[in-house]
């Protein structure tokens, strides 16, 4: 079974590709061993949700450069391993033979409430995520 370390590219999929990918993107090439690349994409990719840009900022990550992408604009024979994200909505289908595993994540854009109340969601999300990849990261070495 390919690895990372056999196929460089990590991919992380959600639905929209505005937050939860978004956040692991940011962190994973911060946490990715050497040599890995990092991407996410979406089957219906809307944004850049600013909240999510925030929470990274807020831990040094800056992810305002990245953009959401289609699933389509992946190139299957380049992807080592699959992440999807999603919890509470189907998760997008990604056609190749690298492995496949879900982490579920509740979508932090789904939050309601006030600015500071919706931020704090993202900041659960973003914490879950990163203790999620330090575990992956560490399982794959």
């Amino acid at each position: 079974m390919p690895t990372t370390r056999d196929r460089p590219v990590l991919l992380f999929l959600c639905v929209a590709n505005s937050s939860r990918s978004q956040m692991a993107e940011g962190l994973a090439r911060h946490m990715a061993p050497p040599g890995v690349e990092i991407e996410s994409a979406g089957s219906e990719p809307t944004a850049l949700n600013s909240l999510a840009q925030r929470a990274m900022d807020e831990i040094g990550i800056d992810i305002s450069a990245q953009r959401a992408k289609s699933v389509d604009e992946i190139d299957p024979a380049r992807v080592g391993e699959v992440i999807t994200l999603c919890a509470e909505e189907v998760c997008p289908v990604f056609l190749s033979e690298a492995p496949r595993r879900h982490i579920p994540f509740e979508d932090p854009a789904a939050a309601t409430g006030t600015d500071s109340e919706r931020l704090e969601a993202f900041r659960r999300v973003r914490d879950r995520i990163r203790e999620a990849l330090a575990a992956h990261f560490q399982a794959t070495r």
